[in-house]
């Protein structure tokens, strides 16, 4: 099984926070946002690599992460190209330069670099692996369909199989948002590349791709039940930096 981290955007809704610096590198509490996935990665078995796909403007600040990294010889960065928002190729791009730069030789888990979990991978895996040859997604229960439509809100079935899948809706179904977090068997990264052959969506839209995959194929859905964030906004990163600091 690979890893590979999406961390190419450019964090605009994160400013001024992120105007010279990427997401996955800002320091929440005592360590940076990223190295806190790659500890839950360096406890799964059978894990070969670690691809995390970058822009070119931040491309030589993750590269002297690999170097002081604990993991440097597991990790490959990959630089998109892209120099500002105006020019970004967009997560799907990104997902899939990620796979053919990395190898399309085993499984991949694929994750958002701005995504902060309090639980373990490794239920999540075996969730992902026990559903193969169909993929999963991670999923939380964020409390209430108030709260959920602020996000990627997906409708599981009995099994766990996602029924139905909602972009921020005005009137959500359920109160289970979708991350950034997929499980590909080998046999199934083919679909990355049919889907932005469809032309369909907005390239940069985690969830409309999550939509997307769910009407080709089988997905489902794993549920978190510990603490989830998205560190895309500046009261969430305060917020994480808080809760963080009070542990101690």
């Amino acid at each position: 099984m690979k890893a590979l981290i999406l961390a190419a955007g450019y964090g605009t809704r994160l400013y001024p926070y992120t105007r010279n610096h990427p997401k996955p590198l800002l320091r929440v509490h005592k360590r940076l946002l990223i190295d806190y996935l790659l500890d839950k990665l360096a406890k799964l078995d059978g894990l070969s690599r670690i691809v995390v796909v970058t822009n070119a403007r931040f491309f030589e600040k993750f590269k002297a992460w690999k170097d002081a990294s604990p993991l440097n010889d597991k990790i490959r960065i990959v630089n998109d190209g892209s120099t500002s928002p105006r020019n970004k190729l967009g997560a799907i791009v990104d997902m899939r330069l990620g796979i053919e730069k990395g190898g399309e030789d085993e499984d991949y888990l694929v994750l958002g670099g701005d995504n902060f979990l309090d639980e373990s991978l490794g239920e999540f895996v075996a969730f992902a692996i026990n559903k193969r040859p169909a993929i999963s997604i991670g999923v939380v229960d964020v409390g209430s369909k108030k709260k959920a439509c602020h996000y990627g809100v997906v409708v599981l079935a009995g099994d766990k199989q996602v029924m139905d899948f909602q972009e921020k809706p005005k009137e959500p179904k359920s109160s289970l948002a979708a991350t950034c977090l997929y499980y590909f068997p080998k046999v199934k990264l083919g679909l990355v590349k049919k889907c932005l052959a469809s032309s369909l969506f907005c390239f940069d839209s985690i969830g409309n791709y999550i939509g997307w995959l769910s009407r080709e194929d089988l997905v489902y859905g794993f549920i978190f039940k510990k603490m989830w964030f998205d560190v895309g906004r500046p009261e969430v990163y305060r917020n994480l930096n808080k809760i963080l600091k009070q542990r101690g």
